[in-house]
C-alpha cells in the first residue's frame, strides 16, 4: 500500500514538473511571437475602427515601423537580429510583388506605399516569421545537432525559395524537395532549454509544427483582410490545407538561412 501511494505521490511531482515546464515553454514562446501578435492585433483593429487621414494599409507600414524601432530601442532584438530579419523582409516582399503579379493573390485596398500592387507592410509578416524564429532561439538556448554542411544547406534553401518563381512556368518540385529535406535532415535535432533542463524535437518535425501554426495564422490574418486569395473576394473561406506545405517549405528556408547566418557568427561553418 505505501509503494503505491509513494508511486501516486511520484506520479503526481512528475505531471506537476511536466505542466511547469509546458507552460514556461509557452511563455517564451508567447514573448517570441510578439512581433507577430502586434501585427494580428493591428490587421483586426485596423480593420473594425478605420483610422483617419491615411489608407489602412500604410497605417500598417507605420505601426510595424515603429514596433520594429521599439523591439530594438528597448533590447528585445539586437542589431544583428534587424540584419537578418532586414533581409527577410526583401525576400518577402520580392515575392509578394511576384505572386501578386501572378495572381496568386491580391491587396485590393488603397495605399499610397504600395509597390507594383502591394504594400509595403507586407514584408513584415515575412520579418516576422524571422523575428519569432531569432527570439526563440536566444530565449530557448537553442542548438542544433549534426547540422548538415553550408555546400548542402544553401543550395537546398535556395532551390526552395526558387521554386515558389519557377513553378508558374516549369515543373513544381516541391515535393522533391521536401523528399530531400527529409534525407538530409534525418538525423539533425535541434535541441531547446526550458528552467534549465534540455529536451530534443526532430528538425523535420519542427519545420512542419512550425509551418502548420503558419497557415493557422494565414487564416487569422486573410479573415482580418492583410491579403485576399482569388476565393475570398466575394465572402472569407477557409485557406486550402494544402497551403500549408508551402508555409513549411518557407519555413525551412527561414530556418536554414537563420541558422547558417548564426553558425558563421559562432565559427561553427565549417564543423
Amino acid at each position: 500500500m505505501k509503494q503505491n501511494e509513494f508511486q501516486s505521490k511520484t506520479s503526481k511531482i512528475q505531471l506537476l514538473h511536466s505542466i511547469k515546464q509546458l507552460f514556461h515553454f509557452g511563455w517564451e514562446q508567447a514573448l517570441s511571437c510578439l512581433f507577430p501578435v502586434v501585427i494580428f492585433a493591428s490587421l483586426a483593429i485596423t480593420q473594425m475602427i478605420p483610422l483617419p487621414f491615411l489608407p489602412r494599409y500604410d497605417w500598417l507600414l507605420l505601426i510595424f515601423l515603429m514596433m520594429q524601432w521599439w523591439m530594438v530601442r528597448s533590447g528585445l532584438e539586437t542589431r544583428d537580429e534587424l540584419k537578418v530579419i532586414t533581409l527577410f523582409h526583401l525576400i518577402g516582399l520580392a515575392l509578394e510583388i511576384f505572386k501578386v503579379h501572378m495572381g496568386s493573390w491580391s491587396y485590393p485596398e488603397e495605399g499610397y506605399f504600395k509597390i507594383f500592387g502591394v504594400p509595403l507592410y507586407s514584408g513584415f509578416m515575412y520579418a516576422s516569421v524571422a523575428s519569432y524564429l531569432c527570439q526563440a532561439w536566444r530565449r530557448l538556448n537553442v542548438d542544433l545537432v549534426k547540422w548538415p554542411p553550408f555546400i548542402v544547406v544553401v543550395p537546398l534553401a535556395a532551390a526552395i525559395y526558387f521554386n515558389f518563381f519557377t513553378h508558374h512556368f516549369l515543373i513544381d518540385i516541391r515535393w522533391f524537395l521536401a523528399g530531400l529535406v527529409i534525407i538530409i535532415f534525418l538525423k539533425s535535432w535541434v535541441t531547446y532549454e526550458v528552467n534549465r533542463i534540455r529536451y530534443r524535437m526532430p528538425l523535420a518535425f519542427a519545420f512542419v509544427l512550425i509551418g502548420f501554426f503558419i497557415w493557422i495564422a494565414e487564416n487569422i490574418a486573410t479573415f482580418f483582410g492583410a491579403w485576399e486569395y482569388p476565393g475570398q473576394t466575394d465572402v472569407w473561406s477557409l485557406v486550402h490545407i494544402g497551403k500549408v506545405s508551402s508555409w513549411v517549405l518557407l519555413v525551412i528556408v527561414s530556418f536554414l538561412i537563420v541558422a547558417t547566418l548564426k553558425q558563421v557568427k559562432e565559427g561553427k561553418g565549417k564543423n
